[in-house]
């Protein structure tokens, strides 16, 4: 089954955080392309970058360690899966694209996601 997978990054197509990405790209397998939209909630939250992720409609979200908070991550639990990767950039993420695939998940290990607190 081909999916539409969301995968966060700045302009230099490194992946980021969901809060510090200037794009939010969706990879459409199908299609074989990656669609391209300004993130609107750059700098603002992860929850507001979530919401229209959701809002794109896609299957499954890459993520690397906290580039999501508690809150995106209830807001997506049971609407998206998750893709955790060790690639850094779009450019890698595609080129192993099957690879990256395997590890989906219905859900993330709490330290994924959860918030860092300083001691």
């Amino acid at each position: 089954m081909s999916m539409k997978i969301a995968v966060t990054y700045d302009k230099e197509q490194n992946l980021k955080p969901l809060d510090e990405a200037e794009i939010i790209g969706v990879i459409d397998e199908e299609k074989k392309v990656v669609e391209q939209y300004e993130n609107p909630a750059y700098n603002v939250s992860k929850e507001a970058t979530m919401g229209i992720i959701l809002d794109l409609g896609v299957d499954a979200i890459i993520v690397k360690n906290k580039f999501l908070c508690p809150g995106s991550y209830m807001m997506s639990y049971g609407r998206l899966k998750y893709i955790p990767t060790e690639y850094n950039t779009l450019q890698e993420v595609l080129n192993n694209l099957e690879e990256v695939k395997k590890k989906i998940a219905e859900e993330l290990p709490e330290e994924m996601y959860a918030e860092a607190y300083e001691p």
